[in-house]
């Protein structure tokens, strides 16, 4: 797709000069948002036709019945327009990660290419951090065991080191820590997509947005993509 292109990685003020300098496909970083209800109706043709979008993850659900107002707005524009999109589910620590799981799984159709479902959780809403742990593995097993694809853990830097460091190791980690520093999180594990502002101005959009970057090539973020077994065999054999 054109939007993940090496060659069309631009040097726009509106991702705070986190891409500023000189390109360099080493090190190089994919610009992504992502946004819910709270951005309203976004425009998104303007959106992408005044600044540089390699990605974008959106509100799916909450807790074990909630659904975003505006996802299917967001996902289905964002799959016209060839964005690569993400999906994620605010977890509610006092539910039951079951029922938390299914609601997602039922509100989200995957498409291939599509970023791995994430699993928000920065909240303990009351409840002891062994409870939260417990019910928040049970929707990451569920989710992994019916699409196939250990899902993204998104968290803030705060909240991961006291409550989820030891825990969910294997899997991908999205943080939020903003600042123009990178994150270095005491554990030493690695980060997959860092969360670096909330205060985006973004063309097409009325309210301020999260930016966040993913520190590599657009075939580095294929590995965090989703590709049903059937579609990956084909992959395989394609001359």
């Amino acid at each position: 797709m054109r939007f993940f292109s090496l060659f069309l990685f631009l040097f726009s003020p509106l991702w705070s000069g986190h891409n500023a300098g000189t390109f360099d496909p080493a090190t190089m970083e994919l610009q992504g948002m992502d946004v819910s209800h709270y951005q309203k109706e976004i425009e998104w043709d303007t959106v992408v036709a005044r600044q540089t979008l390699d990605f974008a993850f959106v509100k799916a659900t909450e807790g074990h019945e909630y659904q975003d107002s505006m996802f299917c707005h967001n996902w289905d524009a964002l799959r016209r327009l060839g964005i690569r999109r993400g999906a994620y589910h605010f977890f509610r620590a006092y539910g039951c990660g079951v029922e938390q799981a299914i609601n997602f799984l039922q509100t989200v159709d995957m498409q291939p290419g599509d970023l791995a479902p994430v699993l928000d959780i920065e909240r303990t809403d009351g409840v002891s951090p062994e409870t939260m742990i417990e019910e928040a593995n049970i929707w990451l097993q569920l989710v992994e065991s019916h699409l196939g694809i250990k899902p993204i853990i998104y968290t803030n830097q705060y909240f991961y080191e006291t409550y989820l460091a030891g825990h969910f190791e294997e899997y991908p980690l999205w943080i939020a820590r903003y600042s123009d520093e990178r994150p270095l999180l005491a554990t030493g594990k690695k980060w997959a997509i860092w969360q670096y502002s909330n205060e985006g101005c973004i063309d097409g959009i009325c309210k301020k947005v999260d930016l966040n970057i993913f520190p590599g090539t657009s075939d580095m973020l294929d590995q965090l993509c989703w590709f049903p077994a059937s579609v990956a065999a084909e992959q395989d054999v394609a001359p």
